[in-house]
């Protein structure tokens, strides 16, 4: 068990943790938590890790102080998501729950977590380095739009005054930060470590990518979306170079990443010793986050899909990493022991399912491309879509005693087995028959977002055609097996490029007839994502041309109550 009171920290015959984590999250030690596979990786390196879950910022900061200072640094995350989309609503108003809670309680973490535990921690341990990462971390470690401000902010490293910032799946940083501190490397010296970001007092000497300042950013619009397509660029390349943005009389610096994990790798990960249940100090107190994920498996990580107002790719990476079926079927099998399992996998997948071990047929073509999304005008030919690999892990997993279903609830891109014309192989039909017949509990849910094409171009999407040939092909696999099953889709109102008159258009689509609307979501600028720097400056960062932007919130939820109109 990962220790998070003091009185636990004794039971285990500890002087002092080596590392303390500080997170905005309950804490649950179960591999879809960031925060549990950080302590894990750090624990199996021979690390003593502590986590102190969602501390109270407010009082006299007892919890802060609690566990006494680490040996060699603090970690600081905001949980699983930004808390600012964790507390607010598309609307800006406040939201009445939080899921990463016990009993689903709000207002147990504050406004930009990050930023507020770190300057707690740097006020009472001011000698102890300080490393900040997860979603939060990461989306903010350049200047940035922030939607609740209205206002372009600096780095998160220049506000939280944190010493170092993993950004992405940090596995490998953080454990090449531990493993220095505790070689006794000096904390400067840590600055070369790959995929970390940090703040130095001049330009640095060795080869990089300078970017626009903060400063030129907030003074003209056009600076900030050239930076973005830089950001973008490198964020995309297997090869990446160093980013450097002024800011004031300081320099953020952000390294390139890690290579893309290995199948070893990522295996290793999930063969940590979870127990895939939340802390005991919770005492089966209902967490709504837990509740949904504690029967998946993860299969894979990334997504080349780059929609624009997503912002996995920019955390995961767009190269897909997966885990071998071996690794994944050794879950599965421990699932069936847990006491509560009835047999249902909840979902077998990963940001977006069916991209399992896909990847270019000629590496070295990717290595070169900047393409930031595989999928979006075209399909690359250079991308490998067969479902075959997929299918198979399937099918192994259905085999395994005590499984009843294997349910895919991650979302599924029907652009990498459909075009406008039919299934794009061999594998493309027998993959939606399995998917429609075997993976789903009734409702099949995807994601065309919009009806109008030139709304979807600026949202990175594929043209409505498709979704109008899955449907067929949905319909005609139902009735073919006698399944009476439901194709839900999912739209976004707001977004920059779309007007009013989208809305009225989606809501007559013929298209739609007859189906099950389940969810329509208000775009919410979230930061690092193009659509965000559509939203704040009205142009396309790619082409610099004007776009129509929904900035008043009146006629934004016009436009989401648009969409249930007959």
């Amino acid at each position: 068990m990962i220790p998070t009171t003091k009185k636990e920290i004794e039971t285990l015959g500890w002087d002092a943790p080596d590392i303390i984590l500080f997170s905005g999250d309950a804490f649950i030690d179960h591999p879809a938590f960031g925060t549990a596979v950080i302590a894990r990786v750090l624990e199996d390196a021979g690390y003593r890790v502590a986590v102190v879950p969602q501390p109270n910022w407010r009082d006299d900061l007892r919890d802060f102080r609690k566990l006494g200072e680490p040996k060699l640094f603090f970690g600081v995350t905001s949980g699983a998501m930004d808390s600012m989309i964790n507390h607010y609503t598309a609307a800006k108003r406040l939201r009445s729950n939080d899921a990463y809670t016990p009993g689903g309680k709000a207002s147990f973490r504050p406004d930009y977590a990050v930023t507020v535990y770190t300057k707690i921690i740097k006020e009472l341990f001011p000698q102890v380095p300080v490393v900040i990462g997860g979603i939060e971390a990461s989306l903010r470690r350049l200047t940035h739009y922030d939607y609740w401000q209205d206002a372009l902010k600096p780095s998160i490293l220049v506000e939280s005054g944190a010493d170092l910032l993993v950004y992405g799946m940090g596995e490998r940083p953080i454990r090449a930060i531990a493993d220095a501190l505790a070689g006794g490397v000096p904390l400067k010296a840590l600055q070369s470590i790959p995929q970390v970001g940090y703040l130095c007092d001049s330009e640095p000497l060795v080869e990089h990518i300078s970017l626009a300042s903060f400063e030129q950013c907030k003074a003209d619009k056009r600076e900030f979306a050239a930076n973005f397509n830089i950001i973008e660029d490198q964020a995309n390349l297997m090869e990446a170079e160093m980013m450097v943005e002024r800011c004031g009389e300081r320099y953020v610096c952000i390294n390139p990443p890690y290579p893309p994990a290995t199948e070893q790798e990522m295996d290793s990960i999930y063969a940590l010793p979870f127990t895939r249940k939340p802390h005991p100090r919770y005492r089966d107190k209902h967490i709504s986050a837990y509740e949904m994920i504690k029967h998946s498996v993860t299969t894979h990580r990334g997504c080349f899909g780059g929609c624009n107002f997503c912002t996995l790719a920019a955390h995961q990476g767009k190269f897909i990493q997966s885990r071998t079926p071996e690794s994944i079927l050794a879950e599965v099998k421990e699932l069936t022991t847990m006491p509560d399992f009835k047999g249902n996998i909840s979902d077998l997948g990963a940001p977006t399912a069916n991209m399992y071990r896909m990847k270019g047929r000629d590496r070295s073509l990717c290595a070169g491309c900047r393409r930031h999304s595989c999928l979006v005008p075209s399909r690359c030919k250079n991308m490998d879509t067969s479902h075959a690999e997929l299918l198979s892990l399937y099918n192994k997993v259905l085999k395994i005693p005590g499984i009843k279903n294997a349910y895919i609830g991650s979302g599924i891109r029907y652009d990498l087995f459909l075009d406008k014309d039919g299934y794009l192989d061999s594998t493309s039909k027998p993959y939606l028959e399995q998917l429609i017949a075997k993976h789903t509990s009734g409702r099949l849910k995807v994601a065309p977002e919009h009806t109008c094409d030139h709304v979807l171009k600026v949202m990175g999407k594929p043209s409505f055609k498709l979704f109008e040939r899955l449907r067929v092909e949905f319909e005609e696999i139902c009735h073919r097996k006698e399944l009476r099953y439901q194709l839900v889709p999912y739209f976004i109102s707001g977004h920059p490029g779309c007007r009013m008159e989208d809305m009225e258009t989606l809501s007559r689509n013929p298209h739609l007839k007859n189906l099950f609307m389940e969810q329509v979501q208000d775009f919410t600028p979230t930061p690092m994502t193009r659509s965000s720097v559509m939203f704040y400056t009205g142009i396309d960062p790619k082409n610099g041309k004007p776009l129509f932007v929904e900035r008043n919130p009146r006629k934004k939820q016009q436009q989401k109550s648009f969409f249930f109109k007959k």
